[in-house]
Order: structure tokens, then C-alpha cells, then sequence
């Protein structure tokens, strides 16, 4: 089991042709990735060559090719794809969201950074409205291990296992993944770290409960809003399984943006020490270093057992 994506995924890539596009569909397709469309309107009908030496789920390492379609409508008429990936550079990100929305698209995981927020409020309120769930902005995007992976997060860094992942920060998601390596994830899925996010810390809470093979939930936060205080209550009111936060950011002088957009701290809102108080408060144990989370994590599942 896994949540937002499996191998059965479909996968389109908006943007599939750049260059940051054409080499993270090179590794999801090594992932195992079933991507079986890119979107261009002025490449469409062409057809873009993959060299993947080796590929899981029993499929033989080749080139692989992939159609370029002119719209995320045609992609899904010829495809049935139920997944986009959007490399789009940020002046058109709000419109191939839209796009993907208006084509019925169900999972939207956009990884361009630097999009403005009233682009980010327009898009991820449009999509709500058309039944897409949006991952990102500004995000790593996710990846169910020995299944597929819709994003940037490398592959092998953690296999298969019972441990669900939810962060904020795409370079602590891979650091958590490493030191976690043993026991492994159900799916792992970097929200992003913008003030505005389509898929919440709440959404991904929600349906690691709901999954079966889930038994362990990891959850990263940052400094900056409200939203690990909300996760908290969440928590606190709706989650049986057990929980291990880290929150990074307790270093982070007041008023100063730290590394994504959504992460500042202003008087006394939005510390590390207020959430992790929260979060603490709802029964999640809360690690003070990333090394110390995944000790904390392995107790846990100790203690379960």
C-alpha cells in the first residue's frame, strides 16, 4: 500500500523536454516510474529516447520512449495518465496547473521554485474546485519506494517498509530516508516550504492513518506559520498511530527568511520552540537533530512490537 502514487500511476511530465525535466524523468523511469507522456504544445507528436539501464518490477533495461503530447488533455485521452509533473519555469507554472486541473488530472506535483504566491493561491484554489490534489509548490514531490517516484527524490536512497513520511524540507526528506534506510517507507512526500502549499502536513496525516501498511508516521516541520501547531491539533484529535516530528529552524534569528519562502520567524509566532511545544503537547516525540528523530523513530517501533 502507498499513498497518492503506486506503480500503477500514470505519469505525465510538463516541461519534459528542458533540461531539468529531461533528466528527472531519465530517473523516474529508472525508478520504475511509469511515465508515458511529456507535454509540449510545440514539440508534440515527437517522441523523446531514454536510456534506462535498468528498471524494477521485472522490466528490462532499454531505451525507453516517450510521446510528447500538445496538452495535458491529450495526454490523458491517449494515456489515461492520472499524475502530472510540472518542470515549467515559473511565469507558466499557474497555467499548466490550470491545464492539468481543467484535464481532469487527479495528482498535480509541481516542483518549480520561485513561484509567486498569488500564482500559488490561484492555481492550488482552482485545482481544489476541479478535484486535483496539488503537491508543491517549491517541492521534491514523492516517491512510494520499489514503486515509483514523481519528482526529484532520488530513488535509492531507502527502500520498501512501514514508515510514513511527510516534510517540508526536500533536503531533510532525504535525510530522514537515509537514516531510516533499514526499515524503510510506505511513501515519503515533500509538501514544500512556501507560504502556500496544496497538500498540507493534515492531508498526508490523514491518509497515512488511512493506510494499512503504514505504521509509523515521521513528520518535519520548519519555523515559519502555523502549520505543525495545526498538525498538532490534528494529531491530537484524529491520529491513533504513532507520530515522530523533527522541526527544524531552532537556530533561525527572528525575522529573517531561511532558506524557503514560508520559513520566518516573527516576535514569538512561528518558532521551532512553539511548535515543538505543540507538537510534544498532541504525544508526538520530538527529535532536537535529524540523527536523533530516527533514534526516536526506531524506539518507537520498538515499543509497538
Amino acid at each position: 500500500m502507498a499513498i497518492y502514487l503506486t506503480q500503477e500511476s500514470k505519469v505525465l511530465v510538463q516541461g519534459m523536454t528542458g533540461g531539468e525535466g529531461m533528466k528527472h524523468t531519465r530517473r523516474m523511469l529508472a525508478a520504475g516510474t511509469n511515465v508515458v507522456g511529456g507535454v509540449n504544445p510545440r514539440k508534440a507528436g515527437r517522441t523523446v529516447d531514454f536510456d534506462v539501464p535498468q528498471r524494477p518490477h521485472g522490466r528490462a533495461g532499454a531505451p525507453v520512449s516517450v510521446p510528447v503530447f500538445g496538452s495535458v488533455a491529450d495526454g490523458i485521452r491517449a494515456t489515461g495518465a492520472d499524475v502530472t509533473v510540472v518542470f515549467v519555469p515559473p511565469a507558466f507554472a499557474e497555467a499548466a496547473v490550470v491545464e492539468a486541473a481543467d484535464a481532469g488530472i487527479g495528482l498535480a506535483v509541481v516542483i518549480t521554485e520561485g513561484i509567486p504566491v498569488h500564482d500559488a493561491v490561484a492555481f492550488t484554489a482552482h485545482a481544489r474546485t476541479r478535484g486535483t490534489r496539488v503537491i508543491g509548490p517549491n517541492c521534491p514531490g514523492l516517491i512510494t519506494p520499489g514503486q515509483a517516484v514523481a519528482g526529484i527524490i532520488p530513488a535509492d536512497i531507502a527502500g520498501p517498509g512501514r514508515i510514513g513520511l511527510v516534510s517540508k524540507s526536500g533536503t531533510l526528506t532525504y535525510q530522514l530516508m537515509h537514516e531510516l534506510r533499514d526499515i524503510g517507507f510506505s511513501t515519503c512526500v515533500g509538501i514544500g516550504g512556501d507560504p502556500v502549499v496544496g497538500t498540507s502536513h493534515i492531508d498526508c496525516l490523514t491518509a497515512f492513518q488511512d493506510d494499512p501498511d503504514t505504521e509509523l508516521i515521521v513528520l518535519i516541520g520548519e519555523i515559519g506559520g502555523d502549520a505543525e501547531e495545526r498538525a498538532a491539533a490534528h494529531i491530537r484529535d484524529h491520529i491513533t498511530k504513532p507520530v515522530v516530528g523533527y522541526v527544524a529552524g531552532f537556530t533561525a534569528p527572528e525575522g529573517r527568511t531561511m532558506g524557503h519562502a514560508g520559513a520566518i520567524v516573527s516576535g514569538s509566532a512561528g518558532t521551532a520552540a512553539a511548535k515543538k511545544a505543540a507538537l510534544e503537547a498532541a504525544g508526538v516525540l520530538v527529535g532536537d537533530t535529524p540523527t536523533r528523530t530516527a533514534e526516536l523513530v526506531l524506539s518507537a517501533l520498538a515499543a509497538t512490537r
